[in-house]
C-alpha cells in the first residue's frame, strides 16, 4: 500500500473520468476496482471521487457529459502555479481547452491539448491534493504518453514541466521515460504506423490489478470490452480494456519487487 498526501510538481496526481452514463460508469467501475463513491453536489456537478478504503483513488463526471464529448480518462500533471503553467502551455504550442479555474476549496485546474493532441490536465492542490492512495489493486500505478512525434512532445513537456527524458529498451518502439526532481514518474511511447490511424495522441492510465487475467474477464461480465488482451510485459502482464461507454484505460498486475 502507498499513501500519498503532496505530489511534486509535474508529476501525474490526479485522473478522472468524463462519461455519458455516470451511473453505469459506477456500476462497472465499482464492479471492477471494488471502488466506492462520494457523489458531490449538484454545484459541483456531482462530481464523484472514488475511494477505496476511504482514501481518493481517482474521480468522475457525476452528470453526463454534453452530446458529442467522448468518454475518456484524463491525467491531471502536478503544478505549484497553474495561471504560470497555462502560460507556458500556450507559449509551447500547446492548446487550452480549458481556462484556469477554481474548484474551491479542493484547488485549480486547467485542460489542455498539447501540440502532438494528447489531451492532459494541470492540478494546483488545495485540500485535494490527488491520489491518496497508488500503487496497488484498483488504484493508480503509471501515467503513459502515447504520441504522434515524440520529440515534440518531449520538447513540450519538458519546457512547460522541466521533465528529465530517458529512452529505454523497448523491442519495436521508441519509448521514454520522464523525471522529476531525479524520480521516474511517467512514460512515453512514440505511436508509429502500426497503431490504427484512427487513434490520436493520448495519456493512458493504468490501474494495478492483483490478477490481470481475472480483471479481463469481470471488464467483460460487466460489459466493458477488451482492446489488447492480456499481454506480457517487464512490468507484469498487462491489458487494454474499454468500459461499456468506450472510455479506455489500462490494467497492469505488478511484478513482485
Amino acid at each position: 500500500m502507498a499513501e500519498v498526501s503532496s505530489y511534486a510538481p509535474g508529476t501525474p496526481s490526479w485522473v478522472d473520468l468524463g462519461t455519458s452514463d455516470p451511473e453505469g460508469a459506477r456500476r462497472f467501475y465499482g464492479g471492477l476496482f471494488g471502488w466506492d463513491f462520494d457523489i458531490g453536489s449538484a454545484e459541483s456537478g456531482h462530481y464523484t471521487n472514488c475511494t477505496l478504503r476511504g482514501r481518493r483513488v481517482a474521480g468522475m463526471g457525476g452528470d453526463p457529459a454534453p452530446d458529442g464529448t467522448p468518454t475518456a480518462w484524463t491525467t491531471y500533471l502536478a503544478t505549484a502555479d497553474i495561471e504560470a503553467t497555462a502560460k507556458l502551455v500556450a507559449d509551447n504550442g500547446g492548446t487550452l481547452l480549458m481556462e484556469p479555474m477554481d474548484v474551491i476549496p479542493y484547488g485549480r485546474m486547467s485542460v489542455a491539448s498539447d501540440p502532438t493532441g494528447a489531451v492532459f490536465g494541470s492540478w494546483q492542490a488545495g485540500e485535494h491534493p490527488g491520489s491518496e492512495l497508488v500503487n496497488e489493486p484498483g488504484a493508480v500505478n503509471w501515467n503513459e504518453l502515447a504520441t504522434r512525434d515524440q520529440d515534440r512532445a518531449m520538447e513540450f513537456y519538458g519546457n512547460v514541466y522541466g521533465y528529465d527524458w530517458q529512452s529505454m529498451d523497448a523491442p519495436g518502439a521508441r519509448y521514454f521515460t520522464f523525471a522529476v526532481d531525479g524520480k521516474v514518474v511517467g512514460g512515453s511511447i512514440e505511436m508509429d504506423d502500426v497503431w490504427p490511424a484512427e487513434i490520436p495522441s493520448h495519456w493512458m492510465v493504468y490501474f494495478t490489478v492483483a490478477d490481470t487475467e481475472a480483471t479481463v474477464a469481470r471488464a467483460e461480465e460487466l460489459g466493458g470490452a477488451v482492446s489488447v488482451p492480456p499481454t506480457d510485459s517487464p512490468q507484469g502482464p498487462f491489458a487494454v480494456l474499454r468500459d461499456p461507454q468506450g472510455g479506455v484505460f489500462s490494467v497492469i498486475q505488478m511484478q513482485p519487487s
